[in-house]
C-alpha cells in the first residue's frame, strides 16, 4: 500500500523573537520542531500556555519565517502567506457589513473565482453546515456557534489543501462545541482535508485526530506524540463514548504534568 503523501512539515523548525524593548531579552518560541503531517491525517497539538503552538501555525500560514529551519506545504517551502493553507481562529472575524453567504464567499472574491460559481459553493458549504436558510442574515443575527459554523464554512471554502486550526471552539458553550466538532469531523473525512488542530481540551483532542502532539514548557518542543488508536474519527460524538478515552486523557495528563505547572509556563 502506497504510503500518503506529507502535506505539510516542519523541519527542524526554530523561532526567536527579537526583544520588545531596550535592554529586554528576545524569546525563543519554539526550538528544533520536527513534524509531518500526511494527506487526510488530522493532528491535535497541546501544551501549556506559551509553549509555541499558535507560532507553529503561524509559520505554517507563512505568517512568520522560521529563525532556523523550514516549513513546507505539499513539498514547497514557506516564505509568504500560502493559498493553500487555511486559518481557523477563536474568533469568527466574520466582516459586519457582508452577509453571511458573502463572508463564506470572501477567500473566492479575493482569488478571482467568477460570482456564481462562489454563490454555488457557499451555499453548498452552508448546507453541510447547517446554515441553510442564513444566506442574507448578517454576523450580528446569528449565536457565537452559528457564527463559527460560518466561519469553518468560509475555511472550506477556498479548498485549501491544510486546515490550521487555533482553538476554534474554545469560546463556545459545551454543547455548541460538540456540535461543530461533529461538524467538522465529517467536512474533514468527507473531504480528506490534512488539518493541524491547537487546543487545550484533551477529550476534544482525542475525539478529534489520528495524533496527538505533546509540547514542552518554552522554548516549545515536541516531546511525546501519542497516536489515538480509535475508530470512527468521523463520529467524535462516538469517540467520546468509548472506554479507552479515559486511558488516553490520563496518559495525556501526565505528560502535561498538569497539577504541578505554573499557571502561565
Amino acid at each position: 500500500m502506497t504510503a500518503a503523501p506529507t502535506r505539510i512539515e516542519y523541519r527542524k523548525v526554530t523561532r526567536r523573537f527579537a526583544p520588545q524593548r531596550k535592554g529586554a531579552e528576545g524569546v525563543t518560541a519554539v526550538i528544533d520542531v520536527d513534524l509531518a503531517i500526511a494527506d487526510g491525517e488530522v493532528v491535535s497539538l497541546i501544551g501549556p500556555s506559551g509553549c509555541g503552538k499558535s507560532t507553529l501555525l503561524n509559520m505554517g500560514a507563512g505568517l512568520y519565517l522560521p529563525s532556523e529551519g523550514e516549513v513546507l506545504v505539499d513539498g514547497v517551502m514557506v516564505d509568504r502567506p500560502n493559498p493553500q493553507v487555511a486559518f481557523m481562529l477563536q474568533k469568527d472575524l466574520l466582516l459586519p457589513w457582508r452577509t453571511i453567504r458573502e463572508n463564506i464567499e470572501l477567500g473566492l472574491q479575493i482569488r478571482g473565482v467568477a460570482p456564481a460559481e462562489r454563490r454555488d459553493r457557499a451555499l453548498r458549504l452552508m448546507e453541510r453546515c447547517h446554515l441553510t436558510g442564513f444566506a442574507d442574515h448578517h454576523p450580528h443575527q446569528l449565536s457565537g456557534g452559528m457564527r463559527q459554523r460560518a466561519a469553518l464554512a468560509r475555511t472550506l471554502a477556498v479548498e485549501p489543501l491544510v486546515l490550521l486550526m487555533d482553538e476554534p471552539f474554545s469560546a463556545l458553550d459545551a454543547q455548541t462545541k460538540m456540535v461543530l466538532q461533529a461538524d467538522l469531523a465529517r467536512s474533514l473525512a468527507d473531504e480528506r482535508k490534512t488539518a493541524l488542530f491547537i487546543t487545550h481540551d484533551l477529550v476534544e483532542s482525542v475525539a478529534l485526530s489520528d495524533r496527538v502532539l505533546v509540547m514542552s514548557r518554552r522554548p516549545g518542543r515536541i516531546i511525546e506524540e501519542l497516536v489515538v488508536d480509535l475508530p470512527d474519527r468521523d463520529n467524535p460524538f462516538g469517540r467520546r463514548q468509548h472506554p479507552r478515552v479515559t486511558e488516553y486523557v490520563k496518559a495525556l495528563t501526565a505528560l502535561l504534568d498538569i497539577g504541578h505547572q505554573e499557571l502561565h509556563a
